[in-house]
């Protein structure tokens, strides 16, 4: 069995991440999980803007019929609108995942 050396997370690596991110015009904290894998990776490949080669992204939608229970905060016909957003390059993962 091969063995492979993962190196450790490097955690100054990360501060100095969180520091530019705080630095950045947004709330702090704005973006929640996403700032924090933001760091994650950066420890991880010892970067402090580190690239991911061929991201990928993969979009679920389904209309299971839960709006007619009053739990949804936004009528059926939303789930329709929104894949068509995906489709027509309108929605905001089409930013995130354009290149």
């Amino acid at each position: 069995m091969k063995q492979y050396n993962i190196p450790k997370r490097n955690k100054e690596i990360g501060k100095q991440v969180k520091q530019y991110i705080d630095t950045l015009t947004k709330p702090i904290g704005s973006l929640g999980r996403l700032e924090e894998l933001a760091i994650e990776l950066a420890e991880m490949k010892n970067e402090n803007f580190p690239s991911v080669e061929q991201p990928g992204i993969l979009v679920f939608a389904a209309d299971h019929g839960v709006t007619a229970q009053g739990v949804s905060a936004y009528p059926q016909e939303v789930t329709e609108q929104m894949v068509h957003n995906f489709l027509t390059e309108g929605a905001a993962i089409n930013v995130f995942s354009s290149r």
